[in-house]
């Protein structure tokens, strides 16, 4: 007489027409996608899901209750005109980067401690207080203003007139930014800046669910 447990199995099975062991090693991003490849620090890395059963997401992401503010639920629109895209769009993009598309930056706006705990590969680590700016639309200190400018130069491809101090966003980059997760503000703070600063709005992407996201379907992560 079958127990209990093989009759469950046997059900499953029947139900979802392979068995349950294959599922964790079929286990692509969707059933035309298994794996995308990026340079990470000069090294190839394969982006794929997971393939065990048991894979639960790192204690860091595990905890519901972080006290708002400052860590209070994001909109899904973080400013009109800028879109919220999810994993397979960043994906895309990394695809893209891979090919030879430089006018495209994943973004990791996180501070380098949370880094440290792995990130998306592919992308580059801009600490959020880098570029961002008071209420006020000041920097506290001449040094981090001289920051912003280095990071709009040299990573975004943002250029400053010298006669008129006016931006050229003519040769900008379509900048991926994310941070930790949908309860996570510092990505949403810089995309807000950089909107200020007349950012143009189709070359700002937000990844909002950020790395809890990333990690709860499995994809890979690098550490630095």
């Amino acid at each position: 007489m079958s127990s209990p447990r093989s009759l469950r199995l046997t059900a499953f099975v029947l139900c979802f027409g392979v068995p349950a062991l294959a599922l964790a090693a079929d286990n692509k991003i969707t059933p035309t996608l298994e794996s995308v490849q990026v340079q990470h620090n000069g090294q190839t890395v394969t982006i794929q899901r997971g393939h065990d059963l048991n894979a639960t997401l790192p204690d860091a992401f595990q905890k519901t209750d972080r006290g708002c503010p400052p860590f209070c639920v994001q909109p899904m629109t973080v400013v009109e005109g800028v879109e919220t895209i999810g994993e397979l769009e960043v994906l895309n993009y990394l695809h893209r980067m891979s090919q030879g598309d430089k006018d495209i930056l994943l973004v990791d706006s996180r501070t380098p401690d949370w880094v440290m705990r792995g990130t998306i590969p592919g992308s580059v680590n801009i600490p959020w207080n880098r570029i961002s700016r008071d209420n006020a639309g000041t920097f506290e200190t001449p040094r981090e203003a001289d920051t912003f400018e280095q990071t709009l130069r040299d990573d975004f491809s943002v250029i400053r007139d010298p006669a008129s101090g006016a931006l050229d966003f003519s040769k900008a980059k379509t900048l991926v930014l994310f941070c930790n997760g949908i309860w996570c503000p510092q990505s949403t703070a810089n995309i807000k800046t950089l909107v200020g600063i007349g950012y143009p709005l189709h070359k700002l992407k937000w990844y909002r669910g950020g790395m809890q996201d990333w990690l709860s379907v499995g994809l890979t992560s690098v550490q630095p």
